[in-house]
């Protein structure tokens, strides 16, 4: 076994496990911000136009703020709805302090202390029926990386396979039915800072989403299953699960040696490009072709390989999605694509987005501009490279894509006044399309990240549409698949 650390990684607070504890914890927020957020209400009713809004966006962030700090702490569904609120559009805020306030949210999936090696040592000798030298010759205590429900360390199993060991934080399945009901406490809040976002929707995709995230057999079954797909694939890999030390709380898959997103981010423009469009055909290719949605597509779960392959990980928060919505989809980017209204209504309509009720309310060339504006990087053909956030980089303006995908609507600040966010928030966005939004932002800002450059359109063509390949890459993955039907 690996001798302990000298230091090891920070502990995070407490895990509160109670009932009582966990409830006093949302519902304190609850209550605390409520009568704030009524507090400046009042206020506002005496204050010019200017002061009101500016004291609005001052309460939006500080809940913002405060939802984090007190979800961080308790790990769990409690974490898990602070990460579903990165895919709400923030209403009423400047467009830098949105974004920087969803940064902090999504540092609630990537900023996670990990909980000492002998909280993690016990769950795995209750999940093995053994000590663990009985199963690893080697086994470093230092966790890897750390999320909301487990960490990750790297082992050596008794038969000699370099693998990593995901493990369940001991307490979070048995806090996470107390965290999904009091989330609905939360709903309040939620509509506050989204209003175009129907929350209750939100918190039942949340439900069936954690449940299965819980179950590290059902990620094994998911991981087995891609793998399956992508085996001998010319870019893609997927790692081999051990299924005979896996169980309900430990996943146990292959060791793969490869490079992390920040060794990327530093590699020729050349080599950015085409690590970015491997993970845009990653995510695209088995959402529009096998019809799996990946929830969680942020950077930190894949790795570049030294053969040129990227090893993509993770694959908890997972969706089959059924025929119906890939073809809304896919309607909805033809319509933007061919600059069509009244296909792009019916589209939007049809899958979802917009209710038969409220279709009336929204003037078509509205929804036009609104939807070229969120989905034109990927629905509109023509050469386009991302450009980093930073102003001073000289570099082009970015296609804007993150805020609605990850909300279900795109407010420009040209778009900020009363009859606009009116029609604006006539849309929704549908449990089943949460993942897919989910992802289409998360891509579309790793390829900002790497300033990729590529006709992201005619790449998503080859999915969306059924159109030939446009790149090198296309062409190899055509060849794959081809060869596959023929065997």
């Amino acid at each position: 076994m690996a001798e302990p650390a000298d230091e090891l990684v920070p502990e995070a607070a407490t895990l509160p496990s109670g009932r009582v504890a966990r409830t006093a914890r949302i519902g304190g927020l609850a209550a605390s911000q409520g009568a704030r957020w009524a507090g400046m209400r009042a206020a506002n009713r005496v204050r010019t136009p200017e002061r009101a809004a500016a004291a609005e966006q001052a309460r939006t962030a500080a809940l913002i703020n405060e939802l984090v700090d007190r979800l961080a702490q308790m790990r769990g569904a409690a974490m898990k709805v602070g990460q579903m609120l990165s895919l709400a559009d923030l209403d009423g805020l400047p467009e830098e302090q949105r974004d920087e306030l969803q940064r902090k949210l999504a540092s609630l999936r990537d900023d996670v202390p990990p909980v000492s090696f002998a909280s993690i040592e016990r769950l795995l000798r209750q999940e093995l029926g053994g000590p663990l030298e009985r199963f690893f010759s080697d086994f470093d205590e230092r966790a890897l990386a750390a999320a909301s429900i487990g960490q990750v360390h790297r082992a050596t199993t008794i038969t000699g396979a370099e693998v990593v060991v995901k493990v369940q934080y001991p307490g979070v399945a048995e806090a996470v039915e107390t965290d999904l009901r009091n989330a609905m406490l939360l709903v309040p809040l939620i509509r506050r800072l989204a209003p175009g976002l129907d929350a209750r929707a939100l918190g039942a995709e949340l439900r069936e989403r954690i449940g299965e995230e819980l179950d590290y057999e059902l990620e094994a079954q998911n991981q087995r299953r891609v793998e399956r797909l992508l085996r001998g694939h010319p870019f893609m890999r997927v790692p081999g699960v051990h299924s005979e030390l896996s169980s309900r709380r430990v996943l146990v898959s292959d060791y793969v040696e490869g490079e992390r997103f920040e060794a990327v981010r530093a590699a020729s423009q050349a080599q950015r490009d085409r690590y970015a469009e491997i993970v845009f055909r990653f995510f695209f290719g088995l959402l529009y072709r096998d019809r799996i949605a990946l929830g969680d597509p942020h950077p930190g779960n894949y790795l570049s390989c030294a053969d040129g392959h990227v090893c993509f990980l993770d694959f908890g928060l997972l969706r089959q999605v059924s025929r119906e919505r890939v073809g809304g989809e896919a309607a909805v980017a033809r319509a933007v694509r061919e600059d069509d209204e009244r296909a792009l209504k019916e589209a939007l309509v049809g899958a979802g987005y917009l209710p038969t009720e409220r279709a009336g309310a929204v003037d078509a060339s509205f929804l036009l501009a609104l939807m070229r504006r969120a989905t034109g990087w990927y629905a509109l053909p023509g050469q386009r490279r991302f450009a980093a956030a930073d102003p001073g980089n000289g570099s082009q303006p970015a296609p804007a894509a993150h805020g609605h995908e990850r909300g279900g609507h795109e407010r420009g600040g040209h778009e900020r006044g009363g009859a606009a966010r009116e029609q604006v928030n006539q849309l929704t966005l549908p449990p089943e399309a949460i993942l897919i939004r989910r992802m289409h932002g998360v891509v579309a800002a790793v390829l900002e990240t790497l300033r990729a450059g590529a006709d992201w359109g005619a790449i998503a063509a080859e999915y969306l549409h059924g159109e030939p390949p446009a790149t090198e890459l296309g062409r190899l993955e055509a060849a794959f698949y081809a060869a596959r039907v023929g065997r």
